[in-house]
């Protein structure tokens, strides 16, 4: 299965700098401000994980030229919950876009998903020979209430989505492989424990909270050792990852032109590219500090960006590791 990438769409909270907002969410500014994000961006209130996905899928239409009308498939990749639960967020944005033809597919794979959705893309259009177009958005809208978005993690968490346009007669960024892997084990991670059928919501009890890294360390019993072996962990899996996706390829990660990894703290991400074997320079690192993570947006966002520095015949892979847990990696030729 072939296809590439035609044309693409953002949109974005309202960008502020993380000095002048990370005393509202805790008192632990200098560790936050030692992550190294300068920017990051904040949805106004009341708009919504899905207002920020429509407009964004709004834009790679437009500038596709594609009829909405004509989309076969709708691929949403979330993060964060959606407005609201017992609810297919990503039918409600096939609605609102107009794509009134197109199957509408919800994934929910954390921060992979938006890579984990290039494969979806892949399988889909394999299965149905008609299928000629897809519109893949990643969309990230921190809910506030349920945990802080400067606190909980060392990604400093944005608001915002990214779109892409993908057809089989797409010149550009094309499709060569997808790989990824899933660890059960830590499904538990970032959980939250109130709201589900285990437990419901239950009138005036105090608003729940999701788990966050403390969590992740309690797990290990705050042992510096097993807490180092994780982060390690997560960065080899992610590196695999890359390895197996190249390979299914026929490439080496040498070959890479690009790297676009989560819009993670620069530390991480300098240690993921060296794993990997791509230099700093390569990545998405500028764009991280620069905006934040945006969840599963984060690679449609890079490739967005990144699009008028490629040449023909460029490998680009983009990669990354998600709750779940899962690690995926997409390779795309320009």
């Amino acid at each position: 299965m072939d296809y590439g990438l035609r044309a693409f769409g953002t949109a974005l909270g309202e960008r502020v700098a993380v000095r002048d907002v990370v005393s509202e969410y805790t008192e632990d500014t200098e560790r936050v401000l030692g992550y190294g994000y300068e920017y990051l961006h904040r949805a106004a209130e009341g708009v919504g994980l899905t207002d920020l996905a429509v407009e964004a899928g709004a834009a790679a239409l437009a500038a596709a030229d594609v009829d909405p009308a004509a989309v076969d498939l709708l691929v949403l990749a979330t993060t964060d919950v959606a407005e609201y639960l017992y609810w297919d967020a990503a039918a409600a944005v096939q609605y609102r876009l107009g794509l009134r033809r197109a199957e509408a597919v919800l994934v929910d794979q954390g921060c992979a998903g938006g890579v984990t959705s290039f494969d979806t893309v892949a399988g889909r259009f394999a299965t149905h020979p008609g299928h000629r177009s897809a519109l893949m958005i990643g969309a990230n809208r921190t809910a506030d209430a349920y945990w802080n978005r400067l606190a909980t993690h060392s990604l400093l968490f944005s608001d915002g989505a990214a779109a892409a346009v993908a057809t089989r007669d797409a010149p550009q960024l094309r499709w060569r492989a997808s790989y990824t892997e899933t660890d059960g084990r830590y499904a538990d991670f970032f959980r939250m424990d109130v709201g589900g059928a285990a437990s419901p919501f239950t009138p005036g009890a105090p608003v729940p909270a999701a788990r966050d890294a403390w969590d992740v360390m309690e797990h290990f019993g705050y042992d510096h050792e097993r807490v180092a072996a994780f982060a390690a962990e997560i960065d080899d899996r992610t590196a695999r990852a890359v390895h197996r996706a190249c390979r299914q390829a026929g490439h080496e990660e040498e070959d890479l032109a690009r790297l676009v990894l989560l819009n993670d703290n620069p530390r991480v991400l300098a240690a993921q590219a060296e794993l990997i074997g791509v230099p700093v320079e390569r990545t998405n690192l500028r764009l991280s500090v620069a905006h934040g993570h945006l969840g599963a947006a984060d690679q449609l966002f890079a490739l967005a960006a990144l699009r008028g520095q490629l040449s023909p015949g460029d490998l680009v892979a983009v990669a990354a590791g998600g709750r779940g847990m899962h690690w995926a990696c997409t390779l795309l030729q320009s």
